[in-house]
């Protein structure tokens, strides 16, 4: 008979287990001011940019154009997101982020700091470093672009 290994033998199953802990807490903070992670993702990503296109918004966040959309929609229906016709093209359109948008990222922004302490802060800073490090390698040898959203 052949040994299994146990699911606690995984690092995944570590990984996972942190990742659904931090993303479920950050989504009931960010439900309070009336947005998903994903829309927070998204308006975030429009923050630092002058008015964008959806297909380039979709290639920044490696998401497909009809996801883009549809969080467009969303953020359009709450009054946090417009659409524009751009001036190179009147065929096409961009996006940006309304003043009432825009005055809310530095809210969101506070509460994603907030639940990084709240969950972090239990790490020294030196583990904390040695984490946030280890990620960013297995992010950028595993060549990972996509803009976590759920």
């Amino acid at each position: 008979m052949t040994s299994v290994p146990k699911l606690t033998d995984h690092t995944g199953y570590w990984m996972r287990m942190v990742s659904n802990a931090v993303s479920q807490e950050f989504a009931r903070k960010v439900s309070g001011e009336d947005v998903t992670v994903a829309e927070w993702s998204f308006m975030r990503s429009l923050y630092d940019s002058e008015p964008t296109p959806p297909s380039v918004l979709a290639k920044k966040m490696a998401m497909t154009k009809g996801a883009i959309s549809k969080l467009a929609e969303r953020l359009m229906a709450k009054g946090l997101v417009e659409k524009t016709e751009s001036q190179e093209d009147r065929r096409a359109h961009n996006l940006s982020l309304t003043t009432e948008g825009r005055a809310k990222i530095p809210v969101l922004a506070s509460l994603a700091d907030q639940n990084d302490a709240d969950f972090f802060g239990v790490l020294t800073k030196e583990e904390h470093e040695t984490l946030d490090r280890i990620m960013r390698v297995l992010a950028e040898k595993r060549d990972l672009k996509a803009t976590p959203v759920d």
